[in-house]
């Protein structure tokens, strides 16, 4: 039996785009019938695959040639949002606002160091208080939103596994740019955590989709009939995901990064 062809990274480059300097990964790929550009937001960064080796340099040139289709993509992606005093992120769905509080030992003592408060003690959104030092802000809130992910995700994937008759071996909660969720064939469940950032029917559906992979790892009429078992009405879910996901990435993102994102636009050569 042969063992399937992996592309391996063979060169590495920059582009100049709009005064910003985007790293360029070209492979070699014996499957690809022609040179293609990925250009992935998540990552900030553009990948070129050529068919051939001797290829490689005439696939960059062809990168180069589109700078303006790049440039186009790029510049669909909304500006990021990190984490800081005063900024506006959604939690499961609804609008929050971050507010550092500064050190409050007496805070940290009986709350930790990031707690919610509700809309109806805050006269306004509800908020998320951080305490401690102000440097620690962004990866405070972040760890925060990573504990409800975990929470919520083995809540939820626990409920749909027993509703299936099926056992999942480990659920884990990762910082994922290209999937929402996962099931390997070990029964392996693995979600972003920023799906906490999304309506909970959304994250509900995505942890009843993964779920479902344990019984059925591929995508035919009686998966999607197992999922529907669960959530009868998934398509709103699964709309909302294809609309609004992508633009999930952008909280958090660090504003020194280039881009960030969940669109990936492939450009092949003709």
């Amino acid at each position: 039996m042969n063992k399937p062809v992996k592309p391996a990274s063979l060169h590495f480059d920059y582009l100049q785009i709009d005064g910003r300097t985007v790293p360029v990964t070209v492979r070699h790929n014996p499957r690809a019938k022609r040179v293609i550009v990925r250009v992935d937001l998540a990552a900030g960064s553009v990948q070129v695959t050529a068919p051939t080796r001797r290829g490689l340099d005439k696939a960059l040139l062809f990168a180069r040639e589109q700078r303006e289709w790049i440039a186009e993509r790029l510049h669909q992606v909304p500006i990021p949002v990190p984490f800081k005093n005063g900024a506006h992120i959604p939690l499961r769905g609804k609008e929050h606002i971050i507010r550092y509080v500064g050190v409050r030992r007496e805070d940290a003592a009986t709350r930790g160091p990031v707690w919610r408060v509700r809309s109806a003690d805050t006269g306004g959104l509800p908020e998320i208080r951080v305490t401690g030092h102000p440097d620690f802000v962004q990866r405070r809130v972040t760890d925060y939103l990573k504990m409800k992910a975990r929470e919520e995700l083995n809540e939820q994937a626990l409920h749909y596994a027993e509703l299936f008759d099926v056992r999942p071996s480990r659920i884990t909660v990762r910082d994922t740019t290209t999937r929402w969720g996962s099931c390997s064939p070990s029964r392996a469940l693995s979600f972003s955590w920023r799906l906490i950032l999304a309506p909970t029917y959304v994250l509900d559906y995505v942890a009843a989709h993964e779920v479902a992979h344990i019984r059925h790892m591929n995508h035919g009429p009686r998966f999607w009939a197992l999922v529907a078992e669960a959530i009868p009405n998934y398509e709103p879910a699964k709309h909302w995901l294809e609309t609004n996901g992508p633009g999930l990435h952008r909280f958090g993102a660090d504003p020194v990064g280039i881009f960030a994102g969940g669109y990936r636009g492939n450009h092949p050569a003709r």
